[in-house]
């Protein structure tokens, strides 16, 4: 034997003693994650009846090997001789733990064969797939092939060649496994760019997410056909522990976040004066808004921003979660940069949407069915029923202590404040009331279970979690988090017709800023289409052209009927209360949570034990228009 032969088989031993050792972790209740002296690594979160396998063909980049690390229980193998003997100490000691094991073999295809050049449309990719010949293992192939067959086909669908094991030339790993089931997958490299070492980003992404997807869908066939762990979803089997990446990348993205308070930074701070000067012109000229000095260098942080590293996060979930939020951060600094300027209300219809037809349509029809003036929220002085703002600070203080009984970690703090507009404003873990505010008193905790109920608690539950993503907000939460708060308002019985109606001429103004009316024209058609008091049009248009244009405002009602629709679909409202998340996340939270690495949330909105909420919750289930939500009150 020669000595480098003597040296490869002694390296090995010493590596296959690193795996028995990690096996000895994971008996006792320890997640491994271990890189090898040969350059593999071994990664297992907790005891499971699967192992995923990829062996190193030295090319760099592989998406394969991305696929294999996003696993709860994976191995990177050097080389094949190593992957067998790793792989039969890892498989002998779980079958015995669970009486059943399935190895997931995943590598790629030397080439896209049935790439063309000159193909007049883009060709199905190649994927092979094989198995060794058990039930379970055949059951295990179903649902690869099942699930790959499913996918929606942006660029190009896959079509998959089964094959017996034993005539899949790239089975290796399988032929010298002694009796253990082994599914082999191997896939066309269509995320390289033909010719080059370049990849196609994009498409590099869609491939991990589908494959690995398709890979936990063969696993949890594989273990309900041999009788074993029943699970509510094949993403259970994911991980349920985080990677040093991703908490490093989460505390860059709050620290970023933490700069800037992005509502205070775009909402004027001198409302009322601006209020007397417009109506000292005769609502002619529109008012001019002081703001605070930005206290955020935008370049500095889009910098930091974009140096944030998301590609060893092993997770293709939270990676989607992460650059999503990067991206809305991106283009909130964008806008902060864009303040008082054109571009501002621009870029605000990207990150806000535009006002659908639907939308329009759905508001117009509420402002049609409805009667009376609006406007509930005014300055300047009390009305017969109002409370002012130093009432309106006790209840809040009161609420809060509520909460705190509940979670000694809920430490909202309550800020009266001279440079806002009249209303009240959630800023992090802070309720901030202008001094300019006054309400009816039937309002009073309506308002504030929409503020202290939704906004903070979701803040608080959030900062319990163990990433901070979930109280600075997943990407595009702000929708279901002002369609939950306006539900809340219903729920204690505070939904009237001037709120509701409100909501409505937001939307309407809204539109109407979008298509190019002046801050005069929206005020006056305020006032002379729907019957709005001028100081309380004069307070929604502010709120829509304050910054330049800010189309936040079409959210509330746009939420509203989200959170409905929801509610009447059969579904539940306990993941909205873990965090700040968008409707959109609904599926990943239950993800998360399935895979343990969200827990309950540990305050629930104290508006749910309101006497007539439940009665009220059954009504929206099933099926509530926003016009009901006022004879429902």
């Amino acid at each position: 034997m020669s000595k480098a032969q003597t040296s490869k088989r002694s390296a090995t031993a010493v590596d296959i003693t690193a795996v028995e050792e990690a096996l000895a972790s994971i008996n006792a209740g320890k997640s491994v994650r271990c890189d090898l002296d040969n350059g593999g690594r071994i990664h297992i979160d907790r005891a499971l009846p699967f192992l995923c396998v990829h062996v190193s063909d030295g090319r760099g980049g592989d998406a394969a090997l991305d696929i294999t690390s996003a696993n709860a229980s994976y191995l990177i193998a050097p080389d094949l001789d190593f992957a067998v003997a790793a792989v039969e100490v890892i498989a002998g000691a779980m079958t015995e733990r669970f009486t059943a094991f399935v190895v997931l073999d995943v590598g790629e295809l030397a080439q896209d064969r049935l790439l063309s050049d000159d193909a007049p449309y883009l060709l199905p990719f190649e994927i092979t797939l094989s198995g060794t010949d058990q039930p379970e293992t055949h059951a295990a192939l179903d649902g690869f092939a099942s699930a790959v067959g499913s996918i929606e086909a942006k660029f190009r669908s896959p079509r998959v060649d089964r094959r017996r094991a034993v005539d899949d030339p790239h089975a290796l790993l399988a032929a010298r496994l002694r009796g253990f089931p082994c599914v082999t997958v191997r896939f066309a490299p269509i995320y390289r760019v033909p010719g080059s070492e370049n990849t196609y980003p994009d498409l590099r992404e869609r491939v991990v997410a589908n494959i690995f997807d398709a890979g936990l869908q063969a696993i949890a066939a594989f273990l309900k056909a041999a009788g074993i762990f029943k699970l509510p979803t094949h993403r259970a089997l994911g991980r349920r522990a985080f990677v040093d990446a991703v908490e490093r990348a989460d505390r860059c993205i709050d620290e970023i976040a933490a700069t800037f308070d992005f509502l205070l930074a775009v909402t004027p701070i001198n409302a009322d004066a601006a209020w007397h000067d417009f109506k000292a012109n005769g609502f002619q000229r529109p008012p001019q808004f002081l703001y605070r000095p930005l206290t955020v260098q935008v370049n500095v942080e889009k910098k930091k921003l974009f140096s944030i590293a998301f590609d060893r996060f092993e997770d293709p979930v939270l990676f989607n979660l992460y650059r999503e939020k990067q991206q809305e951060l991106d283009l909130q600094l964008s806008m902060l940069f864009a303040r008082e300027t054109p571009r501002f209300m621009e870029f605000s219809r990207v990150l806000y949407g535009r006002v659908e037809p639907g939308l329009l349509h759905a508001a117009k029809d509420i402002l049609a069915k409805t009667a009376g003036p609006g406007g509930e929220i005014a300055g300047g002085g009390g009305r017969a029923g109002s409370v002012d703002c130093y009432v309106i600070e006790q209840a809040a203080r009161t609420m809060i202590e509520m909460y705190r009984r509940q979670y000694s970690g809920f430490e909202a703090t309550v800020e009266l404040r001279d440079d806002l507009p009249a209303g009240l404003l959630v800023s992090g873990g802070r309720l901030l009331i202008s001094r300019s505010t006054s309400m009816t008193r039937r309002r009073l905790t309506a308002l504030l279970s929409h503020e202290i109920g939704v906004h903070l608690l979701t803040y608080f539950n959030g900062s319990a979690q163990g990433l901070r993503l979930f109280r600075t907000g997943l990407a595009g939460y702000e929708g279901v988090q002002e369609g939950l708060a306006v539900l809340a308002e219903y729920l204690v019985g505070g939904m009237t017709t001037e709120r509701l109606r409100l909501i409505a001429a937001r939307v309407v103004a809204c539109a109407a800023m979008l298509e190019g009316a002046s801050f005069q024209e929206t005020f006056h058609a305020l006032v002379r289409d729907y019957g709005f008091s001028e100081i309380s049009a004069f307070h929604m248009t502010l709120r829509l052209y304050r910054g330049g244009g800010l189309a936040k405002d079409a959210i509330y009602l746009r939420g509203l009927l989200e959170v409905l629709k929801h509610l009447g679909s059969g579904g539940a409202l306990d993941p909205f209360w873990m965090g700040k998340i968008a409707a959109s996340h609904f599926g990943v939270m239950q993800e998360l949570n399935s895979r343990g690495l969200l827990k309950a949330p540990e305050i629930r909105p104290v508006f749910l034990l309101h006497p007539q909420a439940q009665k009220r919750l059954e009504k929206a289930r099933s099926g509530l228009l926003p016009v009901e939500m006022i004879a429902s009150s």
